[in-house]
């Protein structure tokens, strides 16, 4: 297990790298950088106006009342003077002790402007990733357990017809219906808290805080709930079925102790197994037409925003930083297989 833990991790570099050298390539051949974004501004500005587009020997054409030093100028702010692999390497190995520079957009540091939107997408993310958990697998436990029986009908009819919903479709939906739209004024449209925030007592805010969540969760939460659910029942009914059941119930055992006492681990390996990648993905995974439609400005937004604008620094900063978290998240989830089962064993891999 070492072994391969050590191979694992000695994989990670490699992967990141040839990730954000693809990223990168792209980039390049993206038609309207930071210089020709800034470039267009100072000419409609200057001008009144302008076009600007790509091409000659400089590489940017000024629409009107730009010289080409001023060009020049703009590039070495932005780095783009030097060839496209000096800057790479000057990217990688300032990625590789997590400096990530200035957004080129926000003018300030990234780090700072991810951890400004980080609240937003942890909000979203961790009570989906809750909710999602702690109701499908009790839900789909009991879908197992009565299964071809009403209930399990009526359920798996709810659930697939959430899932068939789009999220972004429901909450506006919600908006609609709950949020002061053409019927109940009962939920806010807006935001994580209210503005007067700050002066509400501690169990106020907390209040303030879960009422604003109510609505973009349940967007987010129910088109979640069929997968997890229809996996639960069906882990469920295949370890129902198998010899070991049926032997515990010949010696006398209660249908609750065979179900959770014989059936459960089992049964729960290959939900318990993905738990690193949803716990990980749970905090990044904030959709962005959720947090537009409820305006949370969250990670989801500033990573549209920074591929409009250009803002390299943000793009490839927020895909560094997520792809790492994905890679260490496979791996935690190799380890948990092994951990749960213990009849799992990686020694053997080539």
């Amino acid at each position: 297990m070492f072994t391969y833990i050590l191979r694992r991790l000695l994989l990670i570099f490699p992967t990141l790298l040839g990730i954000m050298a693809i990223t990168f390539a792209v980039i390049q051949f993206v038609p309207g950088g930071p210089v020709e974004r800034m470039v267009s501004l100072m000419s409609q500005n200057q001008a009144g106006g302008g076009e600007v587009s790509s091409g000659g020997g400089a590489g940017y054409r000024a629409a009107k009342g730009l010289d080409a030093q001023q060009i020049e100028q703009l590039k070495q702010l932005y780095g783009f003077d030097k060839p496209a692999y000096q800057r790479f390497i000057h990217m990688v190995g300032n990625f590789l002790t997590f400096e990530f520079g200035e957004s080129y957009y926000h003018h300030k540091s990234v780090t700072a402007l991810v951890m400004e939107k980080l609240p937003v997408s942890i909000s979203l993310g961790i009570w989906t990733f809750l909710l999602t958990y702690l109701i499908s697998i009790p839900l789909g436990i009991r879908k197992a357990v009565n299964h071809g029986s009403r209930f399990d009908a009526a359920t798996s009819i709810l659930v697939l017809a959430g899932y068939s919903i789009p999220g972004f479709v429901l909450g506006i939906l919600l908006l609609v219906l709950f949020g002061g739209g053409s019927f109940w004024d009962i939920f806010p449209l807006r935001g994580l808290v209210s503005d007067n925030w700050e002066t509400l007592s501690w169990p106020a805010r907390i209040g303030d805080y879960l009422w604003h969540m109510v609505l973009p969760i349940t967007a987010s939460v129910v088109g979640s709930f069929a997968v997890m659910t229809m996996l639960t029942k069906n882990s469920f009914l295949e370890e129902i079925s198998k010899q070991y059941v049926i032997t515990a119930r010949a010696k006398g055992l209660s249908e609750r102790q065979v179900l959770y006492g014989h059936v459960f681990r089992n049964a729960l390996i290959p939900l318990v197994t993905g738990f690193p990648s949803a716990f990980v993905g749970a905090f990044f995974s904030g959709s962005l037409l959720i947090e537009t439609i409820f305006s949370l400005d969250g990670l989801g937004l500033l990573g549209y925003d920074s591929v409009i604008n250009r803002d390299y620094p943000v793009v490839m900063a927020t895909l560094y930083f997520f792809t790492l978290l994905g890679l260490i998240s496979k791996l935690l989830t190799d380890i948990t297989y092994v951990l749960v089962d213990p009849r799992i064993s990686f020694e053997n891999e080539t």
